[in-house]
């Protein structure tokens, strides 16, 4: 739950910004398969017209510039949804790579269970992905989001409340919680002082 929160805290995602971490080779082959597919079909259907072959659609026969467009769409559609698949399977590898992840494993699961159980792969890897590394608020190292402490300058990088004990952020003055005075000694916030109200004798 901690690391749920932390990835919800500290990542700000983007479609267009994740996007980019696609190889871009990838994406150009994609593209030109995409074309190279669309001409093949093109030319299928042409063939057809001129030697009295297979159309695509049959109904569409006598008129082939319709004929050409239904296909190129259905070419379309089936090409979005491969793409689709490729460049997630290639965000997976670049993702799991920058998040310390085994970038290999993750890549040929997702590949694996795509056929028989379709999207199963990619949703159990969103679901367990490790949180970005990020950098040390006090000397600007890369750390792991489950390191409690900064190996290069021992920064507290999860500090609680010493009243409550419950996660603060590094810039809050006064607890979100109890009200605790983070800068002043434990025992002397807003917490301790409703405490003393409470315990005090009636008269």
């Amino acid at each position: 739950m901690r690391l749920i929160r932390f990835r919800r805290k500290k990542e700000n995602l983007r479609f267009w910004q994740e996007f980019k971490i696609v190889p871009r080779w990838l994406v150009w082959t994609v593209f030109a398969l995409f074309l190279i597919a669309q001409s093949i079909a093109l030319m299928v259907n042409l063939d057809g017209f001129r030697t009295g072959g297979d159309i695509f659609p049959p109904e569409l026969r006598s008129d082939p510039v319709l004929a050409s467009l239904a296909l190129a769409g259905v070419v379309t559609l089936v090409s979005l949804f491969f793409a689709f698949f490729v460049f997630l399977a290639g965000y997976v590898n670049r993702d799991a790579r920058r998040r310390g992840m085994s970038s290999g494993l993750w890549t040929f699961l997702v590949i694996v269970l795509f056929p028989a159980y379709f999207a199963i792969g990619f949703i159990i890897y969103f679901l367990m992905r490790e949180p970005l590394p990020y950098n040390c608020p006090q000397c600007g190292s890369t750390v792991g989001a489950r390191f409690n402490y900064c190996p290069n300058c021992k920064c507290n990088l999860h500090p609680s409340c010493p009243q409550c004990k419950r996660e603060v952020v590094e810039s809050d003055k006064y607890c979100p919680y109890c009200g605790q005075d983070l800068a002043a000694p434990p025992g002397t916030g807003a917490g301790a002082a409703a405490g003393t109200q409470t315990s005090s004798p009636q008269l």
